[in-house]
């Protein structure tokens, strides 16, 4: 059975537009630095599951689109880099710290913004809506995700 997962992303890093332009619509969702988003991707992302595909860190933040995770887990290479920002001097290529995944456009939406998705009983569980959340990729609830298509088609 696939899960579900909220996946952020800068679009001025990676916006909804760049990776509908990228070949086979599929770009490895590199640069995560933190234990417990690399951990979700690591551990409990399988090829198939959903993605929403979110714009943060922006003027309007919310849901660009939908996504599905591509691949099985693998090295994040910007972390080998020196001329990458996401480069990690600590990791080594026989024990990379941080694993990513390829993510593969399903559809890009209409832009579902936060204000929107705060109004809606059936997400105020959903873990991008908490305050103080800042974690780049959460878990989303086959509710959560219903809900959620279900508005991106109004």
């Amino acid at each position: 059975m696939a899960a579900f997962w909220l996946m952020k992303s800068e679009p001025d890093e990676c916006s909804i537009d760049d990776l509908a332009r990228a070949p086979g619509q599929c770009v490895p969702w590199i640069g995560v630095r933190n234990y417990q988003a690399r951990n979700f991707m690591r551990d409990a992302m399988r090829v198939g599951d959903g993605v929403l595909f979110y714009h943060s860190s922006c003027a309007v933040p919310g849901i660009a689109g939908l996504a599905e995770v591509a691949s099985a887990p693998h090295a994040d290479d910007s972390q080998f880099d020196p001329a990458s920002p996401y480069h990690d001097a600590q990791s080594k290529p026989d024990a990379p710290r941080w694993q990513c995944v390829d993510v593969r456009l399903v559809k890009k939406t209409r832009l579902l913004p936060l204000t929107e998705m705060r109004v809606l009983p059936q997400l105020a569980t959903m873990q991008v809506l908490q305050r103080g959340s800042r974690l780049s990729i959460t878990p989303v609830t086959p509710a959560e995700w219903a809900a959620v298509t279900a508005l991106l088609e109004t």
